[in-house]
């Protein structure tokens, strides 16, 4: 067999496309779903590390520093292994979830505290010269030049998260790897893992251009 027909070849990429396409949409599923929870909830705790009590501020702060630090993988073998020693049985796609989330929740807080405190502080006291209270100031004035600070650097995250979907093979997920590798089993050939390859080319690749346009629209308008 020559290089073409050992991982390009076209019978078996078509026998095994209905299995990709399967996995592909258990991955967003679990893509989608980990990033609005991670968006949601790490913007709950910016707010809360910035403006918390104090005691809730130094949790937010731990919790912060230490899913950013643990891997993924390791985290994903400890809630789906582990966690049913203590009585608590996840399913593949809820111990997933809850490690793609915790972890993003995490990156997305320090995305958002930055872009927080890199809104002017004049913006502040004329909000509060307005007589608006916090959440008035937040939703009304603060948040919205924050998120077009941060847009690049949260689609970046957003990325990051979709190419992390592909760890949830380790627990049986059936997601688009999962599903590669079981077709590359049946039909003894690698294709089908070219395949997922350029699958997820073809999602995340458009993602990585608006990011880097987003980058450049937002660095052009920041010079002027």
């Amino acid at each position: 067999m020559d290089i073409v027909d050992t991982f390009f070849n076209w019978s078996v990429l078509q026998s095994s496309l209905p299995l990709l396409l399967l996995g592909l949409g258990t991955t967003l599923s679990l893509g989608v779903t980990s990033i609005v929870i991670g968006l949601v909830a790490g913007l709950f705790l910016a707010l809360l590390r910035l403006y918390g009590p104090k005691p809730l501020a130094v949790l937010a702060v731990g919790y912060i520093d230490l899913f950013r630090a643990i891997p993924i993988l390791v985290l994903l073998v400890l809630i789906y292994y582990a966690l049913p020693f203590v009585g608590i049985r996840l399913s593949p796609f809820a111990a997933a979830t809850s490690a793609l989330s915790l972890v993003s929740c995490a990156y997305a807080a320090e995305i958002f505290r930055s872009g927080i405190q890199a809104v002017p502080r004049g913006q502040f006291e004329a909000s509060q010269a307005l007589g608006l209270k916090f959440w008035g100031m937040m939703w009304h004035v603060v948040l919205p030049q924050a998120f077009r600070l941060v847009i690049p650097p949260i689609t970046n995250n957003c990325i990051n998260v979709m190419k992390d979907t592909a760890l949830a093979s380790v627990v049986a997920m059936p997601d688009l790897l999962k599903q590669a590798t079981q077709a590359q089993a049946l039909a003894a050939n690698p294709t089908p893992l070219i395949g997922a390859a350029v699958i997820y080319l073809l999602l995340l690749l458009p993602m990585v251009r608006i990011v880097g346009s987003l980058e450049k629209r937002f660095a052009i308008g920041h010079r002027k």
